[in-house]
């Protein structure tokens, strides 16, 4: 009987309750930055005030991306390099390549 697998083939990812835990945390502070800076644009807030805010929202996701990308590269990417299933690294370049615009 073959295995089923928790990675990339089947566009799922089976994580730890860690993991979950970590990306929902960092999520919901990304959430409730975004939230914040809406409220300062209802307010009338100072366009530099507002701007400074969302580049902390963009270093959030940054951070975010950062954290998934690293998980995905040692789990999915490394399983399925070992498996023979070298299109996975050309899917890295593409994520990597939307990553970087």
């Amino acid at each position: 009987m073959t295995e089923k697998k928790d990675c990339c083939p089947h566009r799922t990812k089976k994580r730890t309750e860690e993991e979950i835990r970590c990306l929902i945390h960092r999520l919901n502070r990304i959430e409730g930055q975004v939230r914040g800076v809406k409220g300062m644009v209802e307010k009338d807030a100072y366009c530099p005030d507002i701007l400074v805010q969302v580049a902390a929202i963009n270093a959030a996701l940054n951070a975010f991306n950062k954290e998934l990308l690293a998980s995905h590269i040692r789990t999915c990417v490394a399983s399925d390099i070992r498996e023979g299933r070298e299109e996975t690294v050309d899917e890295l370049v593409r994520t990597l390549q939307k990553l970087m615009k």
